[in-house]
C-alpha cells in the first residue's frame, strides 16, 4: 500500500519545520500516553530511559537498526496532556532537531499535531517528511489495534522524498 505524504511546511519559533496531523477516536489523556509512556512508545517508535523530571531523557529509536545511536531529548516545555516541546541531539553531533507535539480534544476525538524542524539544510526535509509520515502511521496502527510492523518504510521513502524536498525548495 503506497502512502500519501501528509506533512505541510510551517515555521515554528523561526525554524523551517514540517507539521503532521493524526486524529484518534480517543480521549486526549489516552493519546498523550501513547506518545509519552515508555511501553506505548516502544510499540511504534522507540524507548526512553532516564528521569524526565531532570529535564532530559535518552531516547533510542527501535526500528532504525541496531546501530542507531541514542539521542538526548531535552524537555523544553511540558503541559500534559496538551503540549510537549523537545530538543533532540545525538551526542557528538552538531545537528539539533526541534519537535513540538500538540494535542487537542473535541467530543472524544483527539488530534495530534507533530512538528519537527528541518535544520539549516532544507534538503533534510527529504528524510524528515517521509520518516515522520511512516512513524506516525505506525502510531495510528498501534493505537487502532493494527500491527505497526505492517507499515512498510518502503511505502514512504524514497517515494515521497522529492515531495518534501520540493516543499522547501522555494
Amino acid at each position: 500500500m503506497t502512502s500519501t505524504p501528509t506533512g505541510r511546511r510551517v515555521t515554528i519559533d523561526g525554524l523551517d519545520s514540517i507539521a503532521f496531523d493524526r486524529t484518534f477516536r480517543a480521549g486526549i489523556k489516552d493519546v498523550w500516553a501513547a506518545v509519552t509512556e515508555p511501553d506505548r512508545l516502544a510499540r511504534w517508535i522507540g524507548e526512553w530511559t532516564g528521569d524526565p523530571s531532570t529535564g532530559s531523557v535518552d531516547f533510542r529509536m527501535l526500528y532504525e537498526g541496531d546501530e542507531h545511536q541514542a539521542e538526548l531529548l531535552t524537555i523544553q516545555e511540558c503541559q500534559a496532556p496538551h503540549r510537549l516541546v523537545l530538543k533532540s541531539q545525538v551526542p557528538g553531533q552538531e545537528l539539533i532537531w526541534h519537535m513540538t507535539l500538540t494535542l487537542v480534544e473535541h467530543v472524544g476525538t483527539t488530534t495530534l499535531t507533530f512538528t519537527q524542524s528541518v535544520g539549516d539544510d532544507p534538503a533534510m526535509a527529504g528524510g524528515v517528511g517521509p520518516g515522520w509520515d511512516y512513524y506516525l502511521d505506525r502510531l495510528v496502527a498501534a493505537e487502532t489495534g493494527g500491527d505497526p510492523a505492517s507499515v512498510d518504510f518502503g511505502d514512504y521513502h524514497p517515494i515521497h522524498e522529492q515531495h518534501y524536498l520540493d516543499m522547501f525548495s522555494s
